[in-house]
């Protein structure tokens, strides 16, 4: 068989892709087998592969290729998520260019372009997660604006609506001044950054001479204050209660109120109310009765009710304001000031607290069998420490701001009636809606002419909250057969950073809808991040590209180079060479392979003791690895398994067993020894599969013909067998010696080739057995045994047996060890005093920590044995020299 010297992946990936597509293995239907089910967490349909992405859909990937060998029905359903904000933007970005402004157009026009869009980019990162090698059954393909989880989406709306859950009201809400739609509070990124700390003074009303003095990072919102606040046990202020102060550059009077929630020791202990524009403050307002005035504009200009600056935008509001108030005398000081400010999880625009009519969902009752059944372990987190943080949320759960102000997305299902909008009905349809109407009003009369849907749609997580059932028409036919077989699935992975947007929403969902659990367990991935241990991102320009990645080490080594420093939970300090590494691993198993194929095989050669004596050896290691890697998956230590199974290949496969049985001196190796390396061979690619499918893939055909439908990723998973573990003490001690007789030859400049003789006094019991391999392994004329020391020679002790290497067995340099064991002699003994010295100390014995004290004498004691020792090469060689 003409193998290629050099794997090449860019000549099988798209070859074997295409021949498990062809063949349906991907492909999932209900049957009497045991299903594992994965659901992938929907990317974004404007994406493209990014490193997060591979990092999580490598670990998905692995995970259904183990179970399809286990013997599961495995099904990993893909799909993709509308996006509002994101698809939103781009749709109006895209008209922009050519000219069409979205006011200016229907919502039925702007909806056309935005499926067109959509069609033309929005397969774009499936696409790409096939180069991956991702094993996803794409015939279940779903998207979560397409009309059946649309559909389920509004039956879920009325639901709730008619469970009381979901109101409609005013509220302290996060707005996108560049969305230009409500946000959640799981959608804000909060940010250090730079700011200023203002300092101004408010003139009391009816004194020229008494002013009151705050601070505030955001000088433009004074022009909304209504109130002043200061702790009522505050001594400094209690002049003030029934006194106005005047808002600096309008003169506004505004009431001084006391209450317990200003912290005197902060600031100057006053604060400014802004009921409309903080969160704390809008509280307050209610409290008090204060006035709520909204200076600003949804585009984030200051409104009419700001008096001043109207129609300029509030940045630069900010700095033409600390002029304006500098020069009218009201601006004390400025000072630098690190402060957390909230971004658009989306858009990265500086998010406003504003007081809005929104439609909110009521989680508290959702919440409460979602939170008990992930403390309970009935869904496991991995790893278990993001069950503090899910608690901790959960017991603090807000209503869910669910409308947006968009029109890519499911739109509300309210209708709004006598030309108003406060009075409203939920319905799915406008007929349904007009026969509440009618009932709610009494009035017979209305027509649907007298209907007026609800702009807004409702935020993207609320379709992807019922993603799990969904995708598996749960809702429309929630009897159906793909939910009761597949449903609830298996392990979902995902980011930390989305528990409380998906994760913890899909668990309420399901508890809800189908009084189950969603998933059993939830495994969280870690951050992509570079060597400083920055977040991977476009905009920092330290993200590679996967495509490139892909192209220049193959999908299998970009595979094993994302895994292979990634456990549960903990952040990936992603680097380049790590994919390299990959790629290294891939061609060693290649190499591998080569070597074994290219062994003259002869059928009646008897086989050699060396290869009987690593077959028994590598046996044993493979069923004891098997079971490690097999613990390391029921602990989802994904990272751990790949790992074991590297090892199992690189050290123990091919640096000892392949280096122990490959052709003697006589150029041949028997066909037993090379048929069972072939059933070794196979296993470790069974084992390795689930990391590397292309190579795995490409070398199980070239093992030995097979039928089209005979691929490794449909074969049996290998099982552990029962194992003694006697040959791994015996071959780890054989291995020892082969290492001291190695670093031997290294430390004394002699070839590994060069024979030399061994002679061994067996104080301990040894395994002859391993003379072969030690023989082979390390260039060694022959193994003798004696009963007393070998004077003039190099030793070593293992296991209490004594190892000798003759010195005329060698061409050392007599002189040159003198010198060298000397230099050594002079330095361990430097060594020595120095420790002696702090020891004799009685100020550092007697008030050192005892731990510390007893490390210095174990530096004592092992310079002293390393004294003796050297003190006994040193007079054998003297000896020699003599």
């Amino acid at each position: 068989m003409n193998i290629p010297k050099i794997y090449n992946p860019s000549k099988t990936e798209d070859k074997w892709y295409a021949h498990w597509l062809k063949q349906g293995f991907f492909r999932s239907v209900p049957d009497e087998r045991e299903p594992y089910t994965i659901v992938i967490p929907p990317p974004n349909v404007t994406g493209v592969l990014h490193m997060g992405h591979m990092l999580n859909n490598t670990i998905q990937d692995v995970l259904v290729r183990r179970a399809r060998m286990q013997g599961f029905n495995a099904c990993w359903v893909p799909g993709t998520d509308h996006a509002s904000i994101a698809t939103e933007a781009k749709v109006v970005a895209q008209l922009k260019n050519i000219g069409i402004d979205k006011n200016e157009i229907t919502r039925e026009e702007f909806l056309d372009h935005a499926w067109k869009w959509k069609e033309k980019h929005g397969g774009i990162i499936l696409e790409q997660l096939k180069k991956l090698g991702c094993s996803c059954d794409w015939e279940r393909t779903r998207f979560t604006l397409e009309e059946t989880l649309s559909d389920a989406v509004v039956d879920v709306f009325i639901d709730l609506y008619n469970k009381g859950y979901i109101y409609r009201g005013v509220r302290m809400i996060n707005w996108d001044p560049q969305a230009l739609t409500a946000l959640s509070d799981e959608e804000v990124v909060h940010k250090e950054v730079n700011s200023k700390l203002y300092h101004i003074r408010y003139k009391i009303e009816d004194s020229d001479e008494v002013w009151i003095n705050i601070a505030t990072t955001r000088p433009e919102t004074i022009l909304g204050d209504t109130a002043i606040c200061v702790n009522p046990k505050d001594k400094r202020y209690q002049h003030l209660k029934g006194k106005k102060a005047l808002v600096p550059l309008i003169n506004r009077p505004i009431p001084i109120i006391f209450d317990e929630y200003v912290d005197m020791e902060f600031g100057t202990g006053a604060l400014k109310v802004t009921p409309c524009h903080d969160e704390n403050d809008y509280h307050l307002g209610i409290k008090h009765k204060l006035k709520f005035i909204d200076i600003l504009n949804n585009d984030g200009t200051l409104s009419e009710k700001a008096e001043l600056y109207i129609g300029k935008d509030r940045f630069a509001v900010r700095r033409k304001i600390e002029v304006d108030l500098d020069e009218q005398g009201y601006l004390v000081k400025t000072e630098d000031y690190i402060n957390k400010v909230g971004f658009s999880e989306r858009t990265d625009a500086a998010i406003e607290p504003k007081l809005s009519l929104q439609w909110f969902c009521d989680m508290k009752k959702l919440a409460a069998p979602a939170l008990e059944n992930v403390m309970n372990d009935t869904i496991r987190f991995y790893p278990p420490k993001f069950k503090n943080t899910y608690r901790h949320w959960m017991e603090n759960v807000k209503d869910w701001c669910i409308s947006r102000q968009l029109w890519w997305g499911q739109r509300i299902p309210a209708w709004y009636y006598d030309d108003g909008t406060e009075d409203f009905v939920v319905a799915k349809t406008a007929e349904q809606a007009l026969e509440l109407a009618k009932e709610k009003t009494q009035n017979s009369q209305l027509t649907t002419q007298n209907l007026k849907q609800e702009e807004d749609v409702v935020d993207t997580w609320f379709s992807s909250w019922l993603w799990p059932t969904s995708v598996f028409d749960g809702f429309k036919n929630p009897d159906n057969k793909d939910i009761n077989y597949y449903y609830p699935t298996n392990d979902l992975v995902t980011a930390p950073e989305i528990m409380f947007f998906w994760v913890a929403r899909m668990i309420m969902a399901g508890y809800e809808y189908r009084g189950e659990k969603p998933f059993r367990n939830v495994y969280y991935t870690g951050i992509v991040r570079d060597k400083l241990r920055r977040k991977m991102s476009k905009s920092l320009g330290n993200s590679p590209d996967p495509i490139e990645l892909m192209q220049i080490y193959g999908a299998d080594g970009v595979r094993v180079g994302m895994l292979l420093c990634s456990p549960a939970g903990n952040d990936l300090l992603f680097d380049e060479r790590l994919c390299e590494q990959g790629r290294n691993f891939c061609n060693k198993i290649w190499n591998a392979f080569r070597l074994v194929k290219s062994w003259d095989v002869k059928e009646n050669m008897e086989q050699m003791p060396a290869a009987k004596v690593a077959i028994e050896w590598f046996d044993t290691r493979l069923n004891q690895q098997l079971k490690i890697i097999d613990d390391h998956y029921s602990k989802f230590r994904i990272s751990d398994a790949l790992m074991a199974g590297y090892k199992l290949i690189w050290d123990d496969f091919c640096s000892w067993y392949l280096e122990t049985v490959k052709s003697d001196f006589q150029g041949s190796v028997s066909q037993k020894t090379y048929d069972v390396t072939i059933v070794f061979f196979e296993r470790l690619l069974k084992v390795m599969q689930p990391f590397i499918p292309f190579i795995s893939e490409e070398i199980w055909h070239l093992i030995k013909e097979r039928d089209e439908k005979d691929c490794i990723m449909v074969a049996d998973w290998p099982k552990a067998e029962k194992f003694d573990e006697k040959p791994l003490v015996d071959f780890e001690k054989m291995m020892q010696v082969v290492a001291a007789i190695r670093t031997f030859k290294k430390e004394k400049n002699i070839s590994q080739k060069d024979a030399l003789r061994l002679v061994v006094k067996a104080n301990k019991s040894v395994n002859k057995d391993f003379d072969a391999v030690i023989k082979k392994l390390c260039h060694l004329s022959e193994i003798e045994y004696t009963d007393e020391k070998i004077s003039e020679s190099y030793s070593f002790v293992l296991d209490t047996n004594e190892y000798f290497i003759p010195f005329k067995e060698t061409a050392i340099d007599v002189e040159e060890q003198v010198k060298k064991l000397q230099e050594e002699l002079k330095y361990a003994r430097g060594f020595l005093n120095s420790v002696m010295k702090k020891l004799g100390n009685e100020r550092f014995t007697n008030n050192a920590p005892a731990n510390v004290v007893e490390k210095e004498r174990s530096k004592q004691a092992d310079a002293e044995a390393k004294i003796k020792v050297l003190e006994e090469q040193l007079a054998v060689f003297r000896a020699e020299k003599v």
